[in-house]
């Protein structure tokens, strides 16, 4: 099964992180139980290709050392999938009853899940740490990038095969032959020493010529940046991607040729997105290395939220159980609560009424009165003070879950201001990242700015800057909107099996008859069409999605009206502005899909508001206001 699941042309390193690559999208995918499996088959894969090139290299008496770097990176990649496959194993003895189940869960954050989040199942987000997220971004381009050694390395190389050759020379030496030893020896050192002289001069040699050029072309880009005043962070830090990307150009031909094909063809567009999709194919480029920092940087400022679990207000029902464990609140809360019972207890004090009757009740007789008074009224004082005491327990426990309460829902509002401030500065963030990558490669390619070029070089931008992204980044924008979502599917609930003219269709713009759409239900394509929304993980191709649910609404609509009115085409627009609102309501709340809220908010902050002024923008403010109206049913 393990040599199956590898492609035999290629390199054990590219099948093994293949296999790896399967084994964490399986796991994003809520796929723990499949996802512990692949983890181990790679494992096994792994330590089975090094076991058979070891063998060989010692029946072949070759050097070991010659390929350490690739088994070095074997090792790592076996490593991470041990860890990820030991955490799996933590959490399934946690929560033996999640882990075994898992596969039925619903996260809140998998791309594509259309269903309410629920709390009892307390499974975290598949979302991997920040360095394994790093590494998985680049594996790949370093499995495409060769790395050439420097003087110094090769000459080490060329080392350590003349310390296995001298080795096996030793080895076949007979007693008698040990004066040879020495011979061999001395000439060993001679040759590592002469070795490593020559590397360092030429690596010295080579360091002098990469400085010169790098002055040179820091020099070109100064000139190209020339101001006057005092040069900015910003302005120094593009100085330094644009030397980068001259250094670049000096040792590869591919931008060159590029730059040649579109002055030949300018008005070829498709040059113009095959450029953009191979520069971000060449992940030695700095327009990649700088997109990869800027997605590790985000992602690294994400992660600490979207790996705990979703915060809910408290419902009513837990506010007797938060007032009387304290335990279960903060640590400062706890304490606040301890005080606050010591305090009332301490100040409680025995009340004692100097009439002698109580309940309406004289306990005074005829003989004895004072030794009768005493021996009742002691008993009574006791039982006065237990009355009072359970009086006043009673008034302390009202006051504690008051303070309680309050103290809970402050405690709410400072975490969702506090999400809210955390989510409006990684969208800044991300604005700034994807604005500098665009100068980037406009500076690279200066064919590329001319207004056309100019969005199709932003799309494949966001298209390669989202991808990974934005499962982890909808999962905040869901904190976000936790009560939205929760409103929604209140709704969701109640009017599940509501007919179009619930919510406001107009009659001639949904069958009449239960049996004229043959089990189907009024608008399904357009509600199926809104359901592959979260699927996607790239915005432009969301905001497609949007356009064509609302089309088919149009199309569903004309069909409606030409059926009501007996008529083979509409006389005029079957739909008008009015119209369009209940019917995309209906949608909505069709499509049982909260993680809508979330998605159309995010895509109203990071789709180009070049888009915001047409038809796309048309369409989405149009679904939006229809998710409000689902919300406030």
């Amino acid at each position: 099964v393990t040599m199956a699941a590898a492609d035999s042309g290629a390199k054990p390193i590219q099948n093994a992180m293949k296999m790896a690559k399967a084994a964490i999208q399986l796991d994003g995918g809520n796929k723990h139980k499949e996802a512990y499996c692949e983890y181990l088959r790679t494992i096994n894969y792994i330590s089975h290709s090094l076991l058979e090139e070891a063998v060989s290299q010692i029946l072949a008496t070759e050097d070991m050392q010659s390929v350490s770097l690739e088994v070095e990176r074997m090792l790592r990649l076996a490593e991470q999938c041990l860890e990820r496959a030991k955490s799996f194993l933590a959490a399934s003895v946690a929560s033996p009853d999640t882990a075994v189940d898992s596969d039925e869960d619903t996260s809140p954050t998998r791309s594509g899940d259309c269903r309410v989040i629920s709390d009892e199942g307390r499974m975290p987000p598949p979302f991997v740490p920040p360095e394994i997220f790093q590494r998985l971004q680049t594996v790949e381009s370093q499995d495409t990038s060769k790395k050439e050694l420097t003087p110094i390395e090769e000459a080490s190389r060329i080392n350590q095969k003349l310390r296995a050759n001298y080795e096996a020379r030793l080895a076949r030496l007979t007693p008698g032959q040990a004066y040879q030893k020495t011979s061999l020896t001395l000439s060993l050192q001679r040759q590592m020493m002469e070795n490593l002289i020559i590397a360092k001069a030429r690596q010295d040699a080579l360091q002098r010529k990469m400085e010169d050029r790098r002055l040179r072309l820091q020099e070109e880009a100064n000139r190209r940046f020339a101001a006057s005043g005092t040069v900015t962070a910003e302005e120094q830090e593009q100085r330094i991607l644009y030397t980068n990307v001259l250094e670049y150009e000096q040792d590869h031909d591919w931008p060159k040729q590029w730059k040649a094909n579109i002055r030949k063809n300018p008005d070829d567009i498709s040059l113009v997105s095959g450029l953009v999709s191979y520069l971000l194919s060449q992940s030695d480029h700095p327009v990649v290395k700088l997109l990869r920092k800027h997605q590790y940087r985000i992602y690294n400022r994400l992660y600490p939220i979207i790996s705990k679990g979703l915060s809910k207000s408290p419902g009513p029902s837990s506010r007797s159980t938060h007032s009387l464990h304290p335990g279960g609140l903060p640590f400062n809360i706890r304490m606040i609560t301890v005080s606050f019972v010591f305090f009332t207890e301490t100040q409680r004090k025995p009340i004692r009424s100097v009439d002698s009757s109580f309940g309406g009740q004289s306990f005074s007789t005829g003989s004895s009165p004072s030794l009768s008074h005493d021996l009742h009224t002691s008993d009574d004082y006791e039982q006065e003070e237990d009355f009072h005491a359970e009086v006043a327990r009673e008034n302390s426990f009202e006051d504690l879950e008051q303070f309680l309460e309050q103290d809970e829902q402050n405690l709410q509002e400072l975490e969702t201001r506090a999400l809210k401030e955390h989510l409006k500065a990684v969208v800044k963030d991300i604005h700034i990242a994807i604005d500098q990558l665009l100068s980037l490669c406009l500076l690279s390619f200066e064919s590329l700015n001319t207004a056309k070029s100019k969005d199709l070089c932003l799309a494949s931008i966001e298209e390669a800057f989202f991808t990974p992204l934005w499962a982890a980044l909808v999962a905040l924008f869901r904190k976000v909107y936790t009560d939205r979502e929760q409103a929604y599917d209140t709704s969701v609930k109640l009017y599940q099996n509501a007919s179009p003219g619930d919510v406001g269709v107009p009659l001639r713009l949904f069958p009449q008859e239960p049996g004229a759409l043959q089990g189907s239900y009024p608008y399904e394509s357009a509600v199926q069409e809104l359901k592959l929304l979260t699927a996607d993980t790239c915005p432009q191709r969301k905001l497609e999605c949007v356009v064509r649910t609302l089309r088919l609404i149009c199309a569903c609509a004309e069909d409606y009206s030409c059926l009501n009115e007996g008529e083979s085409t509409p006389k005029a627009a079957a739909i008008g502005a009015d119209d369009l609102l209940p019917i995309l309501s209906y949608v909505a709340l069709q499509s049982q899909c909260p993680q809508l809220v979330s998605e159309c908010a995010a895509l109203e902050e990071f789709i180009h508001e070049s888009y915001l002024i047409g038809e796309e923008g048309y369409c989405l403010t149009s679904l939006r206001s229809a998710l409000a109206y689902v919300e406030s049913l």
